[in-house]
Order: structure tokens, then C-alpha cells, then sequence
């Protein structure tokens, strides 16, 4: 179960004075979690990004070949002050990475090592900036989406969940978290048959997914609509990328405070724990390696979506 450490994570972030200090504090008692902390200046304030690594028992960190997992909690920021008071609704993905994070560090501290390495890795601002979007405002960031993707997606990730909190939209009318098709260079793959498996197994209900299009796998700032930045790891990566999104059954604004849901965190937090176990152990495909390279062979690259703008157009 992983309630208690979302309960832990959740009580630190929701905090005038939450920082990556507080996923240091949370994690000081498991002195083989890795952690490493960036303060980032940008035109709208200040933010703070956290890596923590769980190194497994045949990690790539440790000389090993076992998959490396990454899981990313993406936010524009975990409170809007001093407009807002208190933790807002996009907080949701930075509270379930740092949980899962605190889950695994626990886990090893117990004698359950994962077979791999897994990174985990968010921004916590208590003070981001907001933005208008439709249906419901959304929460900005006081960096630009490039500066979260370098410090929060790297090349020892074989595989991305992207955590993210997904409801301001009428699009995804569920309570809970759901997942979206794969995402690998520009190409939309579809839902992984072992992803479905898991969530099945692990929530004890029938799964649940969420479209996209390909503005959503798109980078921000290219003046298009996009859901949400749940798949803005896809845009810096190789590694095929896959949206967690913590739902509401209503248009939630990422703005809003006292939206959080502890069990709909907790959910999505087992889960990504669970993916972590059976992708670094070999038992988990993101996507089919035949059926992509045919892709390929059929229809050539599309990882120029990954580029804000085309080649010729800049030139």
C-alpha cells in the first residue's frame, strides 16, 4: 500500500514553506535513496527540482543491465500564493512521484530491492503563477517547459511515466487516474497491453485511458492547444513516454485548492510502483519493438514533432 507515505508527502507539500529541503526531510531516514536538489531562477520566480534515485540490485547505476525506470511528476507549481491558499489540484503529480519515491526507498530499507534503477524527479513551487486556459484556469510555472524537461527527464530513462494532475478538461470524465496510449518520437503507439494488466491488478477495477492528439505530444509554446504538459517528457526523450493522470469526474482547476483526493493520489502511486517492479525485472512493454520499427519502415520518422518548429521554418 502506499497511502501512508502519499498522507506524509501530501502534509510536507501543503506548506507555505515546502521545498526540496522537505523531500530531504522525508527521505533522511533512507540513506540509500539518492537525492539531489536545483534551485532554478526563471521570469516568473523560483522553483526548486528534486531527483531522487533508487539504485536496484542490477542497475545500470551499479554496473548492471536491468531497465531503468523513470517516473516524473509534472506541475506548473504545488501552490498559487498568495492568491491562493493552501496545496492546489496540480500538486497531485509532484505529491505521487515523491510517495512512490518514499515507498521504494522504504521497500529497499526492508530487503525488497527492484532488479533496476528508477529516477524520480519533479519541481516544488509554493508560489507559481496562474494562467487562463480553457475549460478552467490552469497553473503556470515560473520556468519554461525546455528547463523542466532537462532536469526532469534524462537519457538513463528507458521508459517514462509522466504523473500529472489532468482535470480541467471535459475530456477525461472519470474520478481517479487513468493512462494514456504510448508515446515514442513523435508517434502515438497504442495502449500497452501490460500497462492495462497492471492497473487492472492493482486498482481491482476495469482500466481506464484518456485520448490525446498529436498537439498534446507537441512542445509547448508552438501556439497550439494542448490538454496538458502530461506529455511534455515525450518531447525530450527517446524512451517511450506514458501520462498517469489524476482525473475528476468535473472540470477541476489546476488552480484550485482543496481538490487533492489522498486515495486518487494513492492509487496512481501504487501503481507506478508496481509498473517500476515488472519494468525493471523484464515483464512490462511500454510498446511493441516489431510494430514500431514496421512503423517505421512504412511511414519513416515523426520525431520532428518532437521540435517546437519545423527545420525550414527557423531557417
Amino acid at each position: 500500500m502506499s497511502l501512508y507515505q502519499t498522507l506524509q508527502v501530501f502534509e510536507a507539500f501543503d506548506s507555505a514553506y515546502a521545498s526540496g529541503q522537505s523531500v530531504v526531510n522525508l527521505l533522511k531516514n533512507y540513506p540509500m535513496a539518492a537525492i539531489s536538489v536545483t534551485e532554478i531562477n526563471g521570469n516568473k520566480g523560483r522553483t526548486d527540482f528534486v531527483k531522487v534515485v533508487i539504485r536496484g540490485s542490477h542497475g545500470k547505476q551499479g554496473g548492471g543491465s536491468a531497465p531503468t525506470l523513470g517516473i516524473v511528476g509534472r506541475l506548473g507549481g504545488i501552490g498559487a500564493r498568495p492568491s491562493r491558499i493552501g496545496m492546489v489540484s496540480d500538486a497531485d503529480g509532484a505529491v505521487a512521484a515523491m510517495a512512490a519515491a518514499l515507498k521504494l526507498a522504504h521497500m529497499q530499507s526492508q530487503g525488497d530491492v527492484l532488479p533496476g534503477d528508477v529516477i524520480l524527479t519533479t519541481q516544488i513551487c509554493p508560489n507559481a503563477p496562474t494562467r487562463p486556459h480553457e475549460p478552467v484556469d490552469f497553473m503556470d510555472s515560473p520556468v519554461e517547459t525546455e528547463d523542466m524537461n532537462e532536469h526532469e527527464v534524462s537519457p538513463e530513462m528507458d521508459a517514462v511515466l509522466s504523473i500529472d494532475t489532468t482535470k480541467g478538461n471535459r475530456i477525461l470524465n472519470h474520478k481517479g487516474y487513468a493512462i494514456s496510449p504510448t508515446v515514442k518520437q513523435g508517434y502515438i503507439l497504442r495502449v500497452s497491453e501490460d500497462l492495462l494488466r497492471i492497473m487492472e491488478m492493482t486498482s481491482g477495477q476495469l482500466p481506464v485511458t484518456f485520448p490525446i492528439t498529436t498537439q498534446d505530444i507537441t512542445p509547448y509554446g508552438n501556439d497550439v492547444f494542448h490538454i496538458n504538459s502530461i506529455l511534455q517528457p515525450s518531447v525530450a526523450t527517446t524512451a517511450p513516454v506514458v501520462g498517469v493522470a489524476i482525473s475528476a469526474q468535473s472540470a477541476v482547476p489546476g488552480c484550485g485548492t482543496g481538490a487533492s483526493h489522498e486515495v486518487d493520489i494513492a492509487a496512481a502511486t501504487k501503481f507506478v510502483v508496481e509498473v517500476a517492479k515488472e519494468f525493471t525485472r523484464g515483464t512490462c512493454r511500454f510498446f511493441d519493438r516489431e510494430e514500431y520499427a514496421r512503423l517505421l519502415a512504412l511511414y519513416g520518422s515523426l520525431a520532428h514533432l518532437q521540435q517546437r518548429q519545423r527545420v525550414e521554418e527557423t531557417a
